[in-house]
């Protein structure tokens, strides 16, 4: 066993030497249990030399001795400001489950270390780091570019992690696919505003109202953040030409940003700018310009209601829609007699499934008088047809 010298205010360093050199597994993990203790004894003032001293030979040890003996270690490492660094950082690297207490609380790793080891280990790492008490941007940043789900929904839900305005946007443009975002993003202090605005438009009714609630936004306050990004955006591209390559890309990156929603369909159109509605139609089903003007602005609404249910929007919305679209018809057309019957109640007797399968047609074969009359025993309901 090992023995103090008859000094007690210094330690035995050629005893530890001389147990250190026992290569046993028995003696390794005795002698990385004394050193621990030695180092964390609270009544012992201990020299830089023998810090050092001590640091050496547990950082040289460190991974001959069992896993229980370095798990042990990194619990009481972890909460040690002045713990040594390099063997905080090894351990940070063991297996996970060695790892997990030093990445959650060790104040001794500094952002590169952590930015090193989200970058070069595996999940269970990354998730340990995103737990942290507090996090730099520079580190949340790291996280994010992992793109696991799982880590940057921990991340998100971790109110101590600072996130730069770009990875918030990144993530706010992200939940409109990924739904395990929204949530957290809706309840982060910092989200800030315009960003909560615009995630109003994808998320549940009842995240809707913790937008409202939490922003302390008014709905006609989220009318005029979409009303101003729509025409910002449309002020960078210039002029509009309907026919124009400048519409598409317009068209494009918006959907790309925001995704296709009923709300920004609904908004571009009350800011009078038809030609982007038109683009915007376009990109998001992948017809061709004629086809789309047709199906929007003939009367009877049948081939809008096609176009809004193959969306999955809300009947509210259709209608809204068929409004905006019949003002903005540009000139009188012919009335397809498909449906004798409301359009909002033709909207739901649609199924979305075979709303999608008439579009595909439409990609495929766009004569649009010919499918139109189709529409009825296409689409409506076995339930209903009777």
């Amino acid at each position: 066993m090992f023995a103090e010298s008859e000094d007690d205010s210094h330690l035995d360093v050629d005893g530890l030497l001389r147990l250190a050199a026992d290569r046993s597994a028995a003696a390794r993990s005795e002698l990385v249990e004394v050193i621990s203790d030695l180092f964390f004894d609270r009544d012992r003032v201990l020299s830089e030399r023998e810090r050092a001293t001590m640091s050496d030979i547990l950082r040289q040890l460190i991974h001959d001795v069992e896993i229980s003996v370095r798990k042990h270690l990194a619990i009481r490492l972890s909460d040690e400001p002045t713990a040594p660094p390099e063997l905080v950082f090894a351990l940070a690297n063991d297996s996970a489950e060695i790892a997990h207490p030093i990445l959650m609380r060790s104040e001794v790793l500094r952002d590169p270390q952590l930015i090193e080891i989200i970058r070069h280990r595996g999940f269970e790492h990354q998730l340990s780091i995103a737990m942290r008490a507090a996090l730099s941007e520079s580190v949340s940043d790291a996280l994010v570019e992992t793109n696991d789900v799982s880590v940057i929904e921990k991340l998100l839900e971790n109110p101590g992690a600072e996130i730069g305005r770009d990875a918030m946007s990144y993530l706010v443009e992200q939940s409109q696919r990924v739904d395990a975002f929204q949530n957290p993003l809706v309840r982060r202090k910092d989200l800030p505003r315009e960003l909560a605005a615009r995630m109003y438009w994808w998320v549940s009714a009842a995240l809707r109202t913790e937008i409202l609630d939490r922003h302390d936004l008014e709905p006609a306050q989220i009318d005029d953040i979409m009303e101003s990004a729509v025409g910002a955006a449309v002020r960078a591209d210039g002029e509009l030409n309907p026919d124009g390559a400048a519409a598409s890309r317009l068209a494009a990156r918006m959907l790309e940003q925001q995704g296709t929603s009923a709300e920004l369909l609904i908004e571009v159109l009350r800011t009078g700018e038809v030609a982007l509605f038109e683009h915007l139609i376009e990109e998001a089903t992948g017809l061709r310009q004629p086809l789309v003007r047709r199906l929007v602005y003939e009367a009877g609404g049948e081939g809008l209601a096609i176009l809004c249910r193959a969306q999955a929007f809300l009947v509210e919305d259709f209608s809204t829609l068929l409004g905006l679209c019949r003002a903005a018809r540009p000139e009188r057309g012919e009335v397809y007699p498909v449906a004798r019957v409301a359009p909002e109640t033709f909207y739901q007797l649609i199924r979305p499934a075979a709303a999608r399968q008439v579009l595909d047609r439409w990609r495929r074969n766009p004569d649009y008088l010919d499918l139109l009359r189709q529409v009825a025993a296409l689409m409506i309901s076995p339930t209903k047809r009777a």
